[in-house]
């Protein structure tokens, strides 16, 4: 026995879900994984990241991009995504002043998270997620001892105003408020759900937390903002929107997603100057500041139009891909069979529901037939904070190619077919 003597932070420890789904893949070969939500790795920019690389080692003087860089990230970076992120917005020119001066970079937006959960968080306290949620940002709740409290939402996932506010009533009522900090939610092409939120549900959000004093910050997860299919969602963020002017308000979102994972460069901005000191101060102790290198190759990126360039080859390839899966699962029967789910317009996922006396979990029969038939995906019931369903299912189509995708989408029907 170990006479390690572990935090109560160690003591929560546990192995990632996502590692046990890999762990699954990797025993298998030949499984068709529509699991993990990783990025085409046939599409990765390289000759862009080539192009850039040899344009950062010709600039004549020292190699500062090979040096420590800023904690904050590089000013030029976060200029040009700053000025990015307002053309999508209607701010006034004090808070486009704002959000230039409270940008900051991280190692993907999932520190950010983290950054953000540690500084306003402790053990016992509560988030409002959305229904359903990001299951990684669950899982971290988890390990920091919070509780999720998943937004009530009506029968076509919209949030349910009047709902909402009786579960943010019931926490005053039951002296729960002050335990509440902050609410999250993924605002564009949802991982899981692929849906948006428009801007009445996020007025919906803010009125109903107005209504109980809940002046508590808003983290707005916009990671797939600019992973449209062909035209962008037109909601604005909580940034532009007047519902949310009384609230300190996070927006995050990376470049793993849109231009390539491996650089691990996310972005975001606070309305709150104290909310991104304490951030930075903690992100100070994990590293310094985010890689200088690849924040050096990105702003070479930007600044030439690579991005731009590479989500118009993302965007049909990934709606191509979605096709593929989408095709097979419904040639094959699988709507017939009483599954439902909506087309997205953007994003990496299909977030299936199946029939209700099915159980979809991790460790039902279903999903274990499903590796059996060498096919795997993510169990919906991740993705929920509570009164978690069974029988649900997050299905990513990042990864393989369209041949692999139609055929891990007949191998999926085929199970289902079994369990008819």
């Amino acid at each position: 026995m170990s006479s390690i003597s572990y935090s109560a932070l160690g003591r929560r420890a546990r192995p990632p879900i996502i590692a046990r789904l890999m762990s699954l893949m990797l025993e298998n070969p030949k499984l068709l994984s529509i699991a993990a939500g990783f990025t085409d790795t046939r599409t990765l920019p390289e000759p862009a990241v080539q192009a850039a690389i040899s344009a950062l080692a010709q600039r004549p003087g020292e190699p500062e991009y090979l040096q420590y860089g800023t904690n904050q990230g590089r000013h030029k970076l976060r200029t040009l995504l700053a000025d990015r992120l307002l053309a999508l917005e209607t701010p006034s020119d004090e808070e486009a002043d704002e959000v230039r001066k409270n940008f900051f970079i991280t190692n993907g937006s999932q520190q950010a998270l983290y950054l953000a959960m540690q500084v306003l968080c402790e053990p016992g306290d509560i988030v409002l997620v959305d229904r359903p949620s990001y299951f990684v940002f669950l899982e971290m709740l988890s390990g920091l001892g919070v509780q999720a409290r998943s937004m009530p939402v009506d029968a076509d996932g919209c949030i349910d105003g009047p709902a909402l506010r009786a579960l943010v009533a019931g926490m005053r009522e039951r002296g729960e408020l002050s335990k509440l900090k902050a609410v999250y939610f993924v605002s564009y092409f949802s991982n899981p759900s692929a849906r948006s939120l428009d801007e009445v549900e996020k007025d919906t959000i803010a009125d109903a937390l107005i209504s109980e004093g809940a002046i508590v910050p808003v983290v707005e997860d916009a990671a797939y903002r600019e992973l449209y299919y062909t035209r962008p969602h037109p909601a604005r963020s909580v940034l532009s929107l007047s519902s949310w002017s009384a609230f300190p308000k996070l927006y995050l979102s990376t470049l793993t997603k849109t231009f390539a994972s491996g650089l691990k460069v996310g972005y975001g901005t606070s309305s709150d100057a104290g909310l991104l000191a304490r951030m930075l101060h903690v992100k100070g102790h994990h590293d310094f500041g985010t890689a200088n290198y690849n924040q050096a190759i990105l702003e070479e990126v930007l600044s030439q139009g690579g991005l731009d360039a590479q989500l118009a080859v993302l965007r049909p390839a990934y709606q191509r891909k979605m096709r593929a899966l989408h095709d097979a699962l419904t040639e094959g029967g699988l709507p017939s069979l009483g599954w439902s789910w909506a087309v997205p317009d953007g994003g990496l996922y299909l977030w299936l529901k199946a029939p209700a006396i099915l159980d979809t979990g991790i460790d039902s029969a279903f999903c274990h037939a499903c590796v059996e038939a060498g096919v795997l995906y993510v169990p919906g019931e991740l993705c929920f904070g509570d009164d978690v369903p069974k029988n649900y299912i997050r299905l990513s189509f990042g990864v393989l190619a369209e041949p692999e995708l139609a055929e891990a989408g007949r191998r999926f029907v085929g199970v289902a077919k079994r369990f008819a």
